[in-house]
């Protein structure tokens, strides 16, 4: 069972997580996490906060000469940005954001408390965590990947630049749509013998963890309620010969992929492959209208530094948060404490299965 936590400020002296539970044995290669931190920090609208910080990671504990130990893993990225006792107080909360939920439910009177927290900068931890289980779910040949199907509406290059620089010149902010599709994931990760062990339900939940995401769907997703059954799905079938399958494997298969990969909140072998729609950053250059919180008069909404459009990194975001969860589902089904085992669990069901 893996498990984590995270801990940091926005603007405070870095971010920090601990995660527990991976096996000893595996071979971590930082250049590979700190790729996935700056893969995290690219994408068209961001905005100059990813000129400041280059995110690096420094592994202190769970390590020997770069293999892990079987012991918890922390690691640190420090922000370069460290002015969280400069900045000014925060009284006008911005909507979209945790600001005056944050503020009513802890009591502050400064809004600040709130948004260093929930800031999305937290995500930078989670991709840290992500990058190491995507190391880890390497080993078996299992690889995650994203990419974005719109943005503002548009699904051309072209256009979606056209419509961030739109937003960009109007003061205001844009979403999207980005899909995640997993890759090698075998058969039976996850349950159906309870709802919180059903690896849709886990997988739904990790998305929607990230900030800004409002929407899941898992493969034909929405596409479902105006079809028939008989039109959606997947027919099984089985075959000895590897070429007659996309997956280049012997055993059953489906030539359609409606379920996204999951039935029953098990994996069924085939690409798992799911949808999030990514809202508009919630702070605008051209604020909406609020109300001071000290004076409870009206007010515009407090202006901080922010991006037109973080639908591509919320991309590479969701990889990571998928990949914990499938590591995760991994290790219940397959787990020992040390990688060698574990392999050879995995190898030893795989031939069970043809």
């Amino acid at each position: 069972m893996l498990r984590y936590l995270t801990a940091g400020e926005s603007h405070g002296k870095g971010l920090v997580a601990i995660l527990e539970g991976m096996p000893a044995g595996l071979k971590l290669d930082l250049a590979k996490i700190n790729q996935e931190l700056k893969r995290r920090q690219a994408g068209l609208g961001r905005g100059k906060r990813m000129q400041i910080e280059k995110d690096k990671t420094q592994i202190i504990s769970g390590l020997k000469k770069g293999i892990t130990l079987g012991s918890p893993i922390a690691f640190l990225i420090e922000n370069k940005d460290f002015s969280i006792e400069r900045l000014p107080r925060v009284t006008c909360p911005r909507p979209g954001h945790a600001d005056l939920a944050g503020l009513l439910k802890y009591g502050f009177a400064d809004a600040r408390n709130v948004l260093e927290r929930a800031s999305a900068r937290e995500t930078a931890s989670r991709v840290g965590i992500g990058a190491i289980c995507k190391i880890f779910l390497a080993e078996f040949r299992i690889r995650i990947s994203s990419h974005v199907l719109s943005i503002g509406g548009e699904s051309t290059r072209l256009a979606m630049i056209k419509k961030i620089s739109e937003a960009k010149d109007n003061k205001d902010t844009v979403g999207g749509i980005f899909e995640v599709i997993v890759k090698g994931a075998p058969c039976g990760l996850g349950s159906y013998v309870q709802a919180d062990r059903r690896l849709d339900g886990r997988i739904a939940q990790a998305v929607m963890s990230i900030p800004g995401v409002k929407g899941v769907e898992i493969g034909l997703g929405f596409g479902y309620a105006d079809k028939f059954g008989s039109e959606v799905h997947d027919a099984i079938y089985y075959t000895k010969n590897k070429s007659l399958t996309c997956s280049g494997r012997q055993g059953y298969f489906r030539k359609t992929n409606h379920a996204g990969g999951i039935e029953g909140g098990i994996s069924n072998g085939e690409d798992i492959i799911l949808r999030a729609c990514m809202k508009p950053i919630s702070t605008l250059m051209h604020p909406l209208d609020s109300v001071n919180i000290i004076t409870k008069k009206p007010a515009k909404a407090t202006v901080e530094r922010s991006d037109i459009c973080v639908v591509e990194s919320a991309g590479v975001i969701a990889e990571s948060v998928l990949a914990y969860v499938l590591a995760d589902t991994f290790l219940e089904k397959f787990g020992s404490d040390c990688l060698s085992d574990i392999k050879d669990n995995y190898h030893n069901y795989l031939k069970k299965m043809r």
